[in-house]
């Protein structure tokens, strides 16, 4: 194996990972979410209702930008597998980031264009995903099968990494609590960025978009194309076998097995992950810092568990793996839409008590390991279902099954949201997701479609 290439490989995991741990998660989730509760408030809306629709519209932007993904994903994928050219996306997606996390730092805390932001937002989501299967793409070509899920949950542990030192930077140097205007650490956020403009936790758009620019210059250097992995064919002809693929797919069982149920167990935990941040400031009350905190608990988690299963799978396989981490999550939202801050399951808290605040940190700890867990092993058994060169094209399946339902989970908590009032009972339709993707993983084979 080229360690070198394979370092280069896991710089993206490094580079990319602050999306989901500062955008989509603990810092600008929270910050949208209290800007547009703060937004609807001032429209008369009374408090529940609006962090209920503050929820709701995060929901909705987020749909779009899934749908947008789950079109074009497959295709994509075949256009780049004629070619054998991955990289050059890799350029193009890359910029979709930067851009759109840049334009966060325009959402004002007073008259917010909310919008603009989620359009930003989705634009730099695409961005990510898109960027994401082509890199994937190249994992066939890192390593042997029987290390291919050390190197994916390595991957994932040093990304997560990177998650955390991002977040603690944020968090010391720039994020301001909302009461004092002073970062964790009581400091003026730096630069001289102003905290009553919120300019400190603003500016987790610019820093996000830098530290992707910066960071994805070992990939850039030490990553190449691997040789001879075109098919060689025309775009019509390339598109055709993905349609001819598509329609295989009911007769290979155990990949249309994985893919449907990766559809709705990957959907409900980009949805947990998306909305872990908006819950806790809206059913606990916690700051942006609290958020942060919890953020660094959960990533720390991952970065140890998604190391420690990657050897799991590397021994055992990845199906136990993931099946194992579907579970935990299942009763991680079982928690968060039975607690609120007076009580848990109908048992009631003592007034003032920290037991909610603990618990919720304990759920991040699960969610971040179990997350971490089944994300670095399903990118394994995809491996495990494809071919080198077939790769790209098999990852934009494997992200149209991870986003063809994306709209699906957070338009189900934008609805039940909206109905309900309540954010708690809006994350109840991830519990159903999690247990129809646990029950169609029965019939995926624990090594795909390679020999055992």
């Amino acid at each position: 194996m080229d360690r070198k290439r394979i370092w280069g490989w896991y710089f993206f995991d490094w580079a990319s990972q602050p999306y989901n741990t500062l955008l989509l998660t603990f810092i600008f989730g929270p910050y949208f979410a209290e800007v547009a509760r703060t937004h609807y408030t001032s429209l008369g809306m009374a408090p529940d209702r609006a962090a209920a629709e503050a929820q709701a519209f995060w929901g909705y932007g987020q749909t779009l930008a899934g749908i947008a993904i789950a079109c074009l994903a497959p295709i994509l994928g075949a256009i780049a597998d004629s070619s054998g050219r991955r990289m050059a996306w890799i350029w193009v997606f890359s910029a979709f980031y930067v851009f759109g996390a840049f334009g966060l730092w325009y959402l004002l805390p007073t008259a917010p264009n909310l919008t603009l932001a989620m359009l930003c937002f989705g634009i730099g989501l695409i961005g990510m995903e898109f960027a994401t299967i082509f890199t994937n793409s190249l994992m066939p070509s890192l390593a042997p099968p029987e290390e291919m899920g050390k190197v994916s949950g390595s991957g994932f542990a040093f990304g997560y990494t990177g998650g955390i030192v991002s977040l603690v930077l944020m968090l010391l140097l720039f994020a301001e609590n909302g009461a004092t205007g002073k970062t964790l650490i009581g400091l003026d956020p730096l630069f001289g960025l102003d905290a009553t403009a919120r300019e400190g936790t603003r500016a987790v758009g610019p820093f996000t978009a830098l530290w992707y620019a910066l960071f994805m210059v070992p990939f850039f250097l030490w990553v190449r194309e691997p040789k001879g992995t075109g098919t060689g064919h025309s775009l019509p002809r390339a598109l055709a076998q993905l349609g001819r693929l598509l329609k295989s797919l009911p007769s290979r069982q155990s990949l249309f097995a994985y893919l449907m149920s990766s559809m709705f167990y990957r959907d409900s935990l980009n949805a947990l992950y998306g909305f872990g941040g908006v819950y806790a400031s809206g059913v606990l009350g916690w700051s942006v810092t609290q958020i942060g905190i919890f953020g660094i608990i959960g990533a720390l988690s991952a970065a140890v568990a998604t190391w420690i299963g990657g050897k799991l799978d590397a021994a055992r396989g990845p199906k136990p793996v993931i099946v194992g981490s579907i579970w935990v999550l299942i009763a991680v939202c079982a928690v968060i839409v039975g607690m609120s801050r007076e009580s848990i399951f109908g048992l009631p808290f003592a007034p003032g008590s920290p037991l909610p605040d603990l618990i919720m940190y304990g759920c991040g700890i699960l969610i971040g390991a179990a997350g971490g867990t089944v994300q670095a092993a399903s990118r394994t058994m995809m491996v495990f279902h494809t071919t080198p060169e077939r790769a790209t094209e098999a990852f934009g399946l494997f992200a149209l099954s991870g986003k063809a339902t994306a709209f699906i989970a957070p338009f189900a908590i934008a609805i039940a949201s909206d109905v309900s009032g309540s954010q708690r009972i809006g994350v109840a339709p991830l519990i159903g997701l999690f247990l129809v993707g646990l029950i169609l993983l029965v019939w995926v084979k624990p090594n795909g479609d390679r020999q055992a």
